[in-house]
Protein backbone atom coordinates (compact mmCIF):
# COMPACT_ATOMS: atom_id res chain seq x y z
CA UNK A 1 0.00 0.00 0.00
CA UNK A 2 2.85 2.35 1.01
CA UNK A 3 4.62 1.98 -2.19
CA UNK A 4 1.89 3.27 -4.06
CA UNK A 5 3.26 6.64 -2.52
CA UNK A 6 6.67 6.43 -2.08
CA UNK A 7 7.41 4.61 -5.40
CA UNK A 8 7.10 9.54 -6.50
CA UNK A 9 8.99 9.88 -3.81
CA UNK A 10 12.23 10.24 -5.81
CA UNK A 11 10.75 12.28 -8.74
CA UNK A 12 8.84 14.17 -6.07
CA UNK A 13 12.46 15.75 -4.04
CA UNK A 14 13.81 16.02 -7.50
CA UNK A 15 10.88 18.32 -8.63
CA UNK A 16 10.94 20.50 -5.71
CA UNK A 17 15.04 20.64 -4.40
CA UNK A 18 15.78 23.73 -6.85
CA UNK A 19 12.82 25.53 -5.71
CA UNK A 20 13.79 24.64 -1.73
CA UNK A 21 17.33 26.04 -2.28
CA UNK A 22 16.23 29.51 -4.31
CA UNK A 23 13.66 29.85 -1.24
CA UNK A 24 16.29 28.86 1.25
CA UNK A 25 18.03 31.85 -0.03
CA UNK A 26 15.85 34.59 0.69
CA UNK A 27 15.71 33.26 4.06
CA UNK A 28 19.16 32.81 4.65
CA UNK A 29 19.66 36.37 4.05
CA UNK A 30 17.65 37.30 7.13
CA UNK A 31 19.17 34.24 9.08
CA UNK A 32 22.57 36.03 8.50
CA UNK A 33 21.22 39.35 9.46
CA UNK A 34 19.59 38.30 12.57
CA UNK A 35 22.69 36.25 13.69
CA UNK A 36 25.26 39.24 12.93
CA UNK A 37 22.44 41.99 14.98
CA UNK A 38 22.03 39.58 17.59
CA UNK A 39 25.67 40.07 18.58
CA UNK A 40 24.67 43.71 19.37
CA UNK A 41 21.79 43.49 21.50
CA UNK A 42 18.52 42.58 21.64
CA UNK A 43 17.15 45.49 20.89
CA UNK A 44 18.63 45.32 17.47
CA UNK A 45 17.15 42.19 16.68
CA UNK A 46 13.75 43.28 17.89
CA UNK A 47 14.07 46.05 15.44
CA UNK A 48 14.63 44.45 13.01
CA UNK A 49 12.16 42.00 13.63
CA UNK A 50 9.63 44.98 13.99
CA UNK A 51 11.03 46.16 10.24
CA UNK A 52 10.90 43.23 8.59
CA UNK A 53 7.34 42.48 10.03
CA UNK A 54 6.03 45.35 7.30
CA UNK A 55 8.33 44.39 4.39
CA UNK A 56 7.01 40.63 4.54
CA UNK A 57 3.78 41.65 4.34
CA UNK A 58 4.20 43.81 1.22
CA UNK A 59 6.76 41.27 0.53
CA UNK A 60 3.96 38.34 0.20
CA UNK A 61 1.70 40.49 -2.24
CA UNK A 62 4.78 41.10 -4.77
CA UNK A 63 5.66 37.02 -4.73
CA UNK A 64 2.53 36.21 -4.78
CA UNK A 65 1.49 38.34 -7.92
CA UNK A 66 4.32 37.42 -9.81
CA UNK A 67 3.47 33.86 -9.38
CA UNK A 68 1.15 34.01 -12.39
CA UNK A 69 3.95 34.94 -15.03
CA UNK A 70 5.16 30.94 -14.68
CA UNK A 71 2.09 28.93 -15.81
CA UNK A 72 1.76 31.74 -18.76
CA UNK A 73 5.58 31.12 -19.79
CA UNK A 74 5.25 27.80 -19.17
CA UNK A 75 1.94 27.29 -21.77
CA UNK A 76 3.66 29.71 -24.11
CA UNK A 77 6.85 27.26 -24.08
CA UNK A 78 4.65 24.24 -24.50
CA UNK A 79 3.19 25.93 -27.28
CA UNK A 80 6.23 27.20 -29.30
CA UNK A 81 4.92 30.53 -29.09
CA UNK A 82 8.11 32.45 -28.00
CA UNK A 83 6.25 36.00 -28.81
CA UNK A 84 3.49 35.32 -25.69
CA UNK A 85 6.11 33.80 -23.54
CA UNK A 86 7.86 37.19 -24.04
CA UNK A 87 4.88 38.99 -24.16
CA UNK A 88 4.36 37.50 -20.20
CA UNK A 89 7.66 38.92 -19.28
CA UNK A 90 7.38 41.84 -20.56
CA UNK A 91 3.97 42.99 -18.81
CA UNK A 92 4.84 40.56 -15.67
CA UNK A 93 8.15 43.08 -15.46
CA UNK A 94 6.01 46.28 -15.93
CA UNK A 95 3.82 44.96 -13.48
CA UNK A 96 6.28 43.56 -10.64
CA UNK A 97 8.02 47.15 -10.90
CA UNK A 98 4.50 49.19 -10.09
CA UNK A 99 3.86 47.06 -7.54
CA UNK A 100 7.62 47.16 -6.12
CA UNK A 101 7.29 50.99 -6.07
CA UNK A 102 3.49 51.10 -4.98
CA UNK A 103 4.78 49.02 -2.05
CA UNK A 104 7.67 50.68 -1.47
CA UNK A 105 5.78 53.86 -1.13
CA UNK A 106 2.70 51.88 0.94
CA UNK A 107 4.94 50.89 3.90
CA UNK A 108 6.87 54.86 3.87
CA UNK A 109 3.33 55.79 4.40
CA UNK A 110 2.69 53.23 7.24
CA UNK A 111 5.80 54.03 8.78
CA UNK A 112 3.91 56.13 11.49
CA UNK A 113 1.86 53.30 12.61
CA UNK A 114 5.09 51.84 14.44
CA UNK A 115 4.65 54.52 17.28
CA UNK A 116 0.70 53.76 17.68
CA UNK A 117 1.99 49.98 18.04
CA UNK A 118 2.91 49.99 21.85
CA UNK A 119 6.13 48.84 20.47
CA UNK A 120 9.08 49.61 22.48
CA UNK A 121 10.28 53.44 22.31
CA UNK A 122 13.83 52.16 21.85
CA UNK A 123 12.98 49.35 18.93
CA UNK A 124 11.20 51.66 16.70
CA UNK A 125 13.97 54.63 16.58
CA UNK A 126 16.43 51.82 15.63
CA UNK A 127 13.94 50.39 13.10
CA UNK A 128 13.14 53.52 11.18
CA UNK A 129 16.52 53.76 9.12
CA UNK A 130 16.47 50.09 8.87
CA UNK A 131 12.86 50.08 7.42
CA UNK A 132 13.59 53.24 4.62
CA UNK A 133 16.17 51.18 3.23
CA UNK A 134 14.54 47.60 3.23
CA UNK A 135 11.46 48.70 2.03
CA UNK A 136 13.07 50.01 -0.82
CA UNK A 137 14.71 46.85 -1.69
CA UNK A 138 11.41 45.58 -2.76
CA UNK A 139 11.65 47.00 -5.98
CA UNK A 140 14.72 45.03 -7.39
CA UNK A 141 13.57 41.88 -5.19
CA UNK A 142 9.53 41.49 -6.95
CA UNK A 143 11.78 42.80 -10.20
CA UNK A 144 13.65 39.69 -9.46
CA UNK A 145 10.83 37.71 -8.94
CA UNK A 146 9.32 38.01 -12.16
CA UNK A 147 12.57 37.15 -14.22
CA UNK A 148 12.92 33.92 -11.98
CA UNK A 149 9.21 33.22 -12.39
CA UNK A 150 9.89 33.56 -16.37
CA UNK A 151 13.05 31.08 -15.97
CA UNK A 152 11.37 28.21 -14.12
CA UNK A 153 8.45 28.77 -16.23
CA UNK A 154 10.81 27.74 -18.87
CA UNK A 155 11.59 24.80 -16.66
CA UNK A 156 15.14 26.64 -15.69
CA UNK A 157 15.30 26.94 -12.02
CA UNK A 158 19.01 27.04 -11.62
CA UNK A 159 19.70 30.33 -12.83
CA UNK A 160 17.21 31.99 -10.05
CA UNK A 161 19.18 29.25 -7.79
CA UNK A 162 22.82 30.99 -8.68
CA UNK A 163 21.79 34.38 -8.61
CA UNK A 164 20.39 34.00 -5.33
CA UNK A 165 23.33 32.06 -4.25
CA UNK A 166 25.55 34.86 -5.33
CA UNK A 167 23.16 37.77 -3.21
CA UNK A 168 23.52 35.86 -0.31
CA UNK A 169 27.57 35.83 -0.08
CA UNK A 170 27.32 39.51 -1.04
CA UNK A 171 24.79 40.21 1.72
CA UNK A 172 26.93 38.56 4.21
CA UNK A 173 29.99 40.53 3.86
CA UNK A 174 28.71 43.66 3.49
CA UNK A 175 27.25 42.68 6.46
CA UNK A 176 30.38 42.14 8.23
CA UNK A 177 31.80 44.97 6.76
CA UNK A 178 29.47 47.72 7.65
CA UNK A 179 27.65 46.54 10.75
CA UNK A 180 30.72 46.22 12.76
CA UNK A 181 32.88 48.50 11.04
CA UNK A 182 35.56 45.78 10.05
CA UNK A 183 38.46 46.98 7.53
CA UNK A 184 38.22 50.85 7.82
CA UNK A 185 34.87 49.88 6.44
CA UNK A 186 31.89 52.72 8.88
CA UNK A 187 30.35 51.14 11.39
CA UNK A 188 26.46 51.40 10.53
CA UNK A 189 24.99 48.66 13.39
CA UNK A 190 21.44 47.66 11.79
CA UNK A 191 21.22 50.17 9.27
CA UNK A 192 24.40 48.92 7.59
CA UNK A 193 22.51 45.28 7.39
CA UNK A 194 19.97 47.23 5.50
CA UNK A 195 22.23 48.60 3.18
CA UNK A 196 23.62 44.64 2.71
CA UNK A 197 20.32 43.90 1.71
CA UNK A 198 19.56 46.85 -0.41
CA UNK A 199 22.63 46.17 -2.62
CA UNK A 200 22.39 42.18 -2.78
CA UNK A 201 18.94 42.50 -4.32
CA UNK A 202 20.02 45.43 -6.78
CA UNK A 203 23.06 42.20 -7.66
CA UNK A 204 20.27 39.98 -8.12
CA UNK A 205 18.35 41.15 -10.58
CA UNK A 206 21.65 42.34 -12.94
CA UNK A 207 23.22 38.94 -12.24
CA UNK A 208 20.17 36.65 -13.14
CA UNK A 209 19.44 39.20 -16.22
CA UNK A 210 23.24 38.81 -17.47
CA UNK A 211 23.17 34.92 -16.80
CA UNK A 212 19.80 34.66 -19.20
CA UNK A 213 21.35 37.84 -21.90
CA UNK A 214 23.63 35.80 -22.61
CA UNK A 215 22.27 32.28 -22.59
CA UNK A 216 21.46 32.32 -26.44
CA UNK A 217 18.33 30.19 -25.71
CA UNK A 218 16.98 33.50 -23.34
CA UNK A 219 18.48 36.02 -25.26
CA UNK A 220 15.58 37.35 -27.64
CA UNK A 221 13.23 36.73 -24.84
CA UNK A 222 15.18 39.16 -22.36
CA UNK A 223 16.08 42.20 -24.39
CA UNK A 224 14.41 44.61 -27.45
CA UNK A 225 10.65 45.38 -24.96
CA UNK A 226 8.45 47.93 -26.88
CA UNK A 227 7.31 49.22 -23.88
CA UNK A 228 4.87 51.42 -25.22
CA UNK A 229 2.84 48.35 -26.53
CA UNK A 230 1.32 47.00 -23.17
CA UNK A 231 -1.87 45.07 -23.49
CA UNK A 232 -4.67 45.46 -20.88
CA UNK A 233 -5.42 41.63 -21.78
CA UNK A 234 -1.98 40.56 -20.48
CA UNK A 235 -2.24 42.69 -17.31
CA UNK A 236 -5.22 41.16 -16.47
CA UNK A 237 -4.72 37.71 -16.83
CA UNK A 238 -1.32 37.98 -14.62
CA UNK A 239 -3.70 39.97 -11.69
CA UNK A 240 -6.53 37.21 -12.07
CA UNK A 241 -4.30 34.73 -11.63
CA UNK A 242 -2.11 36.19 -8.92
CA UNK A 243 -4.44 37.99 -7.15
CA UNK A 244 -5.79 34.76 -5.10
CA UNK A 245 -1.90 33.49 -4.39
CA UNK A 246 -1.12 36.95 -3.23
CA UNK A 247 -4.03 36.99 -1.05
CA UNK A 248 -3.46 33.18 0.45
CA UNK A 249 0.06 34.46 0.93
CA UNK A 250 -0.95 37.52 2.80
CA UNK A 251 -3.30 36.09 5.00
CA UNK A 252 -0.55 33.74 6.53
CA UNK A 253 2.59 36.17 6.47
CA UNK A 254 -0.14 38.98 8.10
CA UNK A 255 -0.55 36.66 11.12
CA UNK A 256 2.78 35.67 11.69
CA UNK A 257 3.56 39.56 11.71
CA UNK A 258 0.98 40.03 14.01
CA UNK A 259 2.74 37.74 16.32
CA UNK A 260 5.64 39.99 16.09
CA UNK A 261 3.00 43.06 16.81
CA UNK A 262 1.88 41.58 19.93
CA UNK A 263 5.26 40.26 21.26
CA UNK A 264 6.44 44.06 20.81
CA UNK A 265 3.67 44.77 22.99
CA UNK A 266 4.95 42.48 25.44
CA UNK A 267 8.43 43.87 25.45
CA UNK A 268 12.32 43.80 23.36
CA UNK A 269 12.97 40.17 24.63
CA UNK A 270 9.69 38.18 23.74
CA UNK A 271 10.35 40.44 20.50
CA UNK A 272 13.67 39.49 19.90
CA UNK A 273 12.80 35.99 21.03
CA UNK A 274 9.78 36.14 18.53
CA UNK A 275 11.99 37.09 16.05
CA UNK A 276 14.65 33.70 16.43
CA UNK A 277 11.50 31.23 16.72
CA UNK A 278 10.12 32.69 13.72
CA UNK A 279 13.50 32.81 11.55
CA UNK A 280 13.76 29.19 12.44
CA UNK A 281 10.63 28.16 11.45
CA UNK A 282 10.71 30.04 8.39
CA UNK A 283 13.59 28.16 7.02
CA UNK A 284 11.48 24.81 7.94
CA UNK A 285 8.53 26.13 6.18
CA UNK A 286 10.54 26.74 2.53
CA UNK A 287 10.63 22.59 2.20
CA UNK A 288 6.91 22.61 2.41
CA UNK A 289 6.53 25.60 -0.11
CA UNK A 290 8.89 23.93 -2.53
CA UNK A 291 6.75 20.18 -2.13
CA UNK A 292 3.76 22.48 -2.45
CA UNK A 293 4.98 23.56 -5.64
CA UNK A 294 6.07 20.23 -7.17
CA UNK A 295 2.16 19.53 -5.65
CA UNK A 296 0.99 22.28 -8.23
CA UNK A 297 3.08 21.15 -10.98
CA UNK A 298 2.21 17.47 -10.73
CA UNK A 299 -1.46 17.93 -9.85
CA UNK A 300 -1.83 20.22 -13.25
CA UNK A 301 -0.24 17.91 -15.24
CA UNK A 302 -2.73 15.55 -14.48
CA UNK A 303 -5.59 17.54 -14.43
CA UNK A 304 -4.70 18.57 -18.22
CA UNK A 305 -4.90 14.43 -19.04
CA UNK A 306 -8.02 14.08 -17.11
CA UNK A 307 -6.29 11.50 -15.24
CA UNK A 308 -8.35 12.07 -11.51
CA UNK A 309 -7.29 8.72 -9.86
CA UNK A 310 -3.89 9.21 -10.38
CA UNK A 311 -4.04 12.99 -9.64
CA UNK A 312 -4.84 11.83 -6.54
CA UNK A 313 -2.27 9.42 -6.12
CA UNK A 314 0.01 11.50 -6.69
CA UNK A 315 -0.84 14.35 -4.51
CA UNK A 316 -1.07 12.26 -1.61
CA UNK A 317 2.35 10.97 -1.85
CA UNK A 318 3.40 14.34 -2.10
CA UNK A 319 1.36 14.65 1.50
CA UNK A 320 2.79 11.90 2.61
CA UNK A 321 6.26 12.59 1.94
CA UNK A 322 5.63 16.45 3.69
CA UNK A 323 4.56 14.59 6.28
CA UNK A 324 7.70 12.41 7.05
CA UNK A 325 9.43 15.43 6.73
CA UNK A 326 7.43 17.82 8.77
CA UNK A 327 7.56 14.97 11.88
CA UNK A 328 11.65 14.73 10.84
CA UNK A 329 11.53 18.82 11.57
CA UNK A 330 9.27 18.53 14.52
CA UNK A 331 12.15 16.33 16.72
CA UNK A 332 14.94 18.30 15.23
CA UNK A 333 13.37 21.30 16.82
CA UNK A 334 12.20 19.32 19.99
CA UNK A 335 16.00 18.09 20.37
CA UNK A 336 17.26 21.61 19.70
CA UNK A 337 15.51 24.06 21.08
CA UNK A 338 17.81 24.64 24.29
CA UNK A 339 20.71 25.42 21.74
CA UNK A 340 19.49 27.17 18.44
CA UNK A 341 18.89 30.80 20.13
CA UNK A 342 22.38 30.57 21.23
CA UNK A 343 22.94 31.04 17.55
CA UNK A 344 21.51 34.27 17.64
CA UNK A 345 23.01 35.60 20.68
CA UNK A 346 26.49 36.33 22.37
CA UNK A 347 25.74 34.02 25.44
CA UNK A 348 29.45 35.25 27.01
CA UNK A 349 28.05 39.21 26.54
CA UNK A 350 28.05 39.90 30.60
CA UNK A 351 26.78 44.00 29.73
CA UNK A 352 23.47 42.30 28.50
CA UNK A 353 23.78 38.98 29.94
CA UNK A 354 20.58 39.44 31.68
CA UNK A 355 18.69 40.03 28.37
CA UNK A 356 19.97 37.45 26.47
CA UNK A 357 19.42 34.40 28.92
CA UNK A 358 15.67 35.78 28.95
CA UNK A 359 15.43 36.18 24.96
CA UNK A 360 17.03 32.32 24.89
CA UNK A 361 14.88 31.13 27.63
CA UNK A 362 11.56 32.38 25.71
CA UNK A 363 12.89 31.46 22.54
CA UNK A 364 13.18 28.05 23.59
CA UNK A 365 9.67 27.51 24.68
CA UNK A 366 8.26 29.02 21.66
CA UNK A 367 10.20 26.73 19.73
CA UNK A 368 8.64 24.07 21.62
CA UNK A 369 5.17 25.08 19.69
CA UNK A 370 7.13 25.54 16.70
CA UNK A 371 7.89 22.02 16.79
CA UNK A 372 4.21 20.34 16.83
CA UNK A 373 3.41 23.39 13.77
CA UNK A 374 5.93 22.31 11.22
CA UNK A 375 3.21 19.21 10.57
CA UNK A 376 0.27 21.55 10.13
CA UNK A 377 2.36 23.89 8.59
CA UNK A 378 3.79 21.67 5.66
CA UNK A 379 0.37 20.06 4.95
CA UNK A 380 -1.26 23.61 4.91
CA UNK A 381 1.03 24.29 2.54
CA UNK A 382 1.31 21.92 -0.14
CA UNK A 383 -2.18 20.68 -0.02
CA UNK A 384 -2.97 24.76 -1.33
CA UNK A 385 -0.49 23.90 -3.78
CA UNK A 386 -2.52 21.05 -5.10
CA UNK A 387 -5.30 23.24 -5.11
CA UNK A 388 -3.83 25.50 -7.36
CA UNK A 389 -2.95 22.78 -9.78
CA UNK A 390 -6.53 21.85 -9.49
CA UNK A 391 -7.33 26.01 -10.41
CA UNK A 392 -9.06 25.93 -7.21
CA UNK A 393 -8.02 29.31 -5.79
CA UNK A 394 -11.05 31.36 -5.01
CA UNK A 395 -12.75 28.59 -1.79
CA UNK A 396 -9.14 28.12 -0.35
CA UNK A 397 -8.42 31.79 -0.09
CA UNK A 398 -11.72 31.97 1.93
CA UNK A 399 -10.89 29.22 3.90
CA UNK A 400 -6.81 30.50 4.67
CA UNK A 401 -8.77 33.88 5.92
CA UNK A 402 -10.98 31.96 8.19
CA UNK A 403 -8.35 29.74 9.56
CA UNK A 404 -5.73 32.25 10.87
CA UNK A 405 -8.07 35.47 10.85
CA UNK A 406 -11.10 34.45 12.30
CA UNK A 407 -9.75 31.10 14.18
CA UNK A 408 -6.06 31.88 15.07
CA UNK A 409 -5.52 35.82 15.70
CA UNK A 410 -8.11 36.18 18.53
CA UNK A 411 -6.21 32.87 20.17
CA UNK A 412 -2.93 34.62 19.83
CA UNK A 413 -4.85 37.59 21.15
CA UNK A 414 -6.07 36.59 24.19
CA UNK A 415 -3.88 33.85 25.23
CA UNK A 416 -0.56 36.52 24.33
CA UNK A 417 -2.03 39.69 26.09
CA UNK A 418 -4.55 38.84 28.17
CA UNK A 419 -3.15 35.31 30.28
CA UNK A 420 -0.32 34.35 32.04
CA UNK A 421 0.97 32.89 28.95
CA UNK A 422 2.10 35.53 26.69
CA UNK A 423 4.49 34.82 23.85
CA UNK A 424 4.09 31.65 24.56
CA UNK A 425 -0.31 31.93 24.14
CA UNK A 426 0.99 33.89 20.70
CA UNK A 427 2.50 30.85 19.54
CA UNK A 428 -0.73 28.46 20.54
CA UNK A 429 -2.58 30.70 18.50
CA UNK A 430 -0.35 30.40 15.42
CA UNK A 431 -0.41 26.83 15.75
CA UNK A 432 -4.33 26.71 16.07
CA UNK A 433 -4.92 28.90 12.93
CA UNK A 434 -2.19 26.54 11.34
CA UNK A 435 -3.81 23.21 11.78
CA UNK A 436 -7.30 24.55 10.84
CA UNK A 437 -6.08 25.80 8.28
CA UNK A 438 -4.57 22.45 7.34
CA UNK A 439 -7.66 20.35 8.05
CA UNK A 440 -10.04 22.39 6.02
CA UNK A 441 -7.55 22.52 2.75
CA UNK A 442 -7.50 18.88 2.74
CA UNK A 443 -11.33 18.22 3.42
CA UNK A 444 -11.78 20.78 0.54
CA UNK A 445 -9.32 18.81 -1.75
CA UNK A 446 -10.89 15.26 -0.94
CA UNK A 447 -14.01 16.74 -2.19
CA UNK A 448 -13.48 18.04 -5.32
CA UNK A 449 -10.64 14.86 -5.84
CA UNK A 450 -13.91 12.60 -5.35
CA UNK A 451 -16.12 14.71 -7.01
CA UNK A 452 -13.91 14.38 -10.11
CA UNK A 453 -13.15 10.97 -9.97
CA UNK A 454 -16.88 10.38 -9.76
CA UNK A 455 -17.96 12.57 -12.34
CA UNK A 456 -15.00 11.27 -15.42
Amino acid sequence: MFSNYTKEFAYNIKLSVPVILGMLGHTFVQFADNIMLGQLGTAELAAVSLGNSFVFIAMSLGIGFSTAITPLVAEADGAGNKQNAKSALKHGLVLCTILGFSLFLLILLAKPLMYLMEQPEEVVELAMPYLDLVAFSLVPLIVFQAFKQFSEGLSQTRYPMYATILANVVNITLNYLLIFGTFGFPKLGIVGAAWGTLISRVVMVFYLWMLLKNKKKFHDYVTGFNLRNIEKRVLRKIISLGFPSALQMFFEVAIFTAAIWLSGVLGKNPQAANQIALNLSSMTFMFGMGLGVAAMIRVGNQKGLKDFRELRRIAQSIFFLTLLLEIVFALLFLLGRDWFPTLYLDVDDRMNFTDNTEVIILASQLLLVAAFFQISDGIQVVVLGALRGLQDVKIPTFITFVAYWLIGFPISYYLGLHTSLESVGIWVGLLTGLTASAIMLYIRFNYLTQKLIRTS
